[in-house]
């Protein structure tokens, strides 16, 4: 495929991630150009209410936050475009990155800030009400539903943490669990099980999210004996885990089983020298708005430190 450009920062990729990498390296001279993707702002454009990211005293939409950041980056001078990266060839530097499948891309350094989606279980009503009570994140948006009964589905670590997180802050948390056990830890299912105001159902499906405009309650079944039961509620939270956006970069980038980007600890080189990772796609642990950002603040300024021991 022909050559189109040549530049010494591609970024793929535009959460927060992307979007501060772009700032970084723009105020370092090294002109990057940024690719959005399909989901241009990455899952904060599904979020409503951000209330917990520093210098937005009254909160902020998700969306119009992606839009702030994204005129940050280009009054920097980013070059921010439309698109996608189809396909790399890390195989040596420069490296080669198809567009659209169209044309192709040589970059001294590549960042990658894909991050990652969450899993849902397929309802209607889960994607309609999508940010209207249901969340994939009780950590950013269990905050709205003080006081209020809420349920999480899920049976892992993360969804018995995000389960006492929320009962900190809600009056009951119905847990539902699909099966007659958990996947969690021995150590998290007692505390779960030790907290007096998380309702645990085992063997337990989600039918529907009911309400027009928010959440009102679910309908949920018992699988062993097949009754159905509506609860009513405000808010329906979903942790049966994420997916790393990497499926780019098999092949090329160690990846954990999970299919996360693997980086040296404390940076975000990946294992091909140049080419760095930040944000969600190499993140399961924290997952924020803000840490993604400060990750691609450290990509940014190990690719401008990379270039400079690079004879750039």
């Amino acid at each position: 495929m022909e050559i189109s450009e040549k530049v010494k920062c591609l970024i793929i990729g535009s959460g927060p991630a992307g979007y501060t990498a772009a700032i970084y390296t723009s105020r370092a001279n090294l002109h990057p150009v940024l690719y959005q993707g399909l989901q241009p702002g990455g899952q904060l454009t599904i979020t409503t209410e951000v209330e917990n990211y520093p210098g937005y005293p009254n909160g902020i939409i998700g969306p119009q936050m992606m839009v702030d950041f994204e005129h940050q980056a280009k009054r920097m001078g980013a070059d921010i475009r439309w698109g996608m990266v189809t396909k790399v060839d890390f195989s040596k530097r420069p490296f080669v990155c198809e567009i659209d499948e169209e044309h192709a891309i040589e970059a001294e350094t590549v960042i990658i800030a894909t991050g990652a989606s969450a899993k849902w279980l397929g309802l209607e009503s889960e994607q309609r009400l999508n940010g209207h009570g249901v969340s994939a994140c009780a950590v950013c948006d269990g905050f709205f539903f003080k006081g209020k009964e809420v349920a999480i589905v899920g049976a892992g670590d993360t969804a018995c943490e995000e389960a006492m997180y929320l009962a900190n802050l809600c009056s009951t948390v119905h847990m539902l669990i699909r099966k007659g056990e958990m996947r969690a830890s021995k150590v998290m299912q007692e505390r779960v099980l030790r907290t007096p105001n998380i309702k645990v159902y085992w063997n337990t499906e989600t039918l529907e999210v009911l309400g027009e405009k928010k959440v009102e309650a679910i309908r949920i079944q018992n699988t062993v004996s097949g009754e159905q039961t509506d609860i009513p509620l405000s808010a329906f939270f979903v942790a049966i885990g994420h997916n790393p956006n990497s499926e780019l970069f098999k092949g090329w980038l160690d990846m954990d089983d999970q299919g996360y980007l693997i980086t040296k600890p404390g940076t975000s080189k990946t294992n091909i020298p140049g080419v760095f990772a930040s944000g969600d796609v190499q993140d399961k642990i924290y997952r924020q708005a803000v840490s993604a950002a400060g990750s691609g603040c450290m990509a940014a300024l190990d690719a401008e430190r990379f270039l400079g021991e690079n004879g750039h």
